[in-house]
């Protein structure tokens, strides 16, 4: 199995980069629930040194349940620093769902933009120095002043966002498992919104709940 890379967050610090924000999402194609992102940062030293407890990372969708929690717990243990953002099922159906990741990827930037600025000063600087945004796609994110390399299957190629990836999908499985207890019988602890034969089958039947997304063809239909 090809594990992703750090070849190119490394040659972007050689080149004079202080900082890498790795941004992905998830539940992009999901008809229930919110788009989850998150964005982590990383600097050079993070790199300098060996992590053996996150050596088989990988993108999230190539991990199992328990294996994404334990690469979850790893990357917190090792004070990876990020923020997770959303955008919930109304948003979603207001602006569509790309827009809707895209609003959520520009304010996990933005949040990790202010957090920066309150640690102390022996702890990394502002985020003011040189920094590259990593994206996870083939568009760049309007509405940011940093520079970005969009990179497409990111997640599976590049170390950051599969980090990015990973912290994004144990949130977000949280906020379905959290969901399936006030609006049981969907099944949201099973398939977190995806549209499976199980989520079609009771979504025919039960029809369709506050957190499906009204703007998908299979939900809309049954309005």
């Amino acid at each position: 199995m090809k594990l992703p890379s750090k070849t190119i967050e490394r040659k972007l610090f050689n080149d004079g980069y202080t900082h890498i924000i790795a941004v992905d999402e998830v539940g992009m194609g999901c008809l229930a629930g919110p788009v989850v992102v998150c964005a982590t940062l990383f600097n050079k030293s993070f790199f300098q040194k060996t992590h053996k407890n996150l050596f088989w990372l990988r993108d999230s969708k190539l991990l199992l349940p328990n294996q994404r929690k334990v690469f979850s717990d790893a990357l917190k243990q090792d004070n990876v620093r990020y923020e997770l953002t959303y955008c919930f099922p109304k948003t979603i159906d207001r602006i569509n769902i790309y827009q809707a990741a895209r609003t959520a990827m520009r304010r996990a930037i933005q949040k990790l933009q202010v957090e920066s600025k309150k640690f102390p000063p022996k702890a990394d600087p502002p985020l003011a120095e040189k920094v590259m945004v990593l994206v996870d796609g083939n568009k760049k994110i309007h509405g940011i002043s940093f520079k970005q390399q969009p990179i497409v299957k990111g997640d599976r190629k590049v170390f950051s966002i599969a980090c990015a990836s990973i912290l994004a999908k144990v949130f977000r499985d949280r906020m379905m498992e959290r969901y399936a207890k006030k609006f049981p019988g969907y099944g949201f602890e099973k398939h977190k919104g995806y549209s499976t034969k199980l989520h079609q089958a009771r979504l025919i039947e039960l029809g369709p709940s506050p957190i499906h997304r009204y703007s998908f063809s299979r939900v809309g239909k049954l309005i």
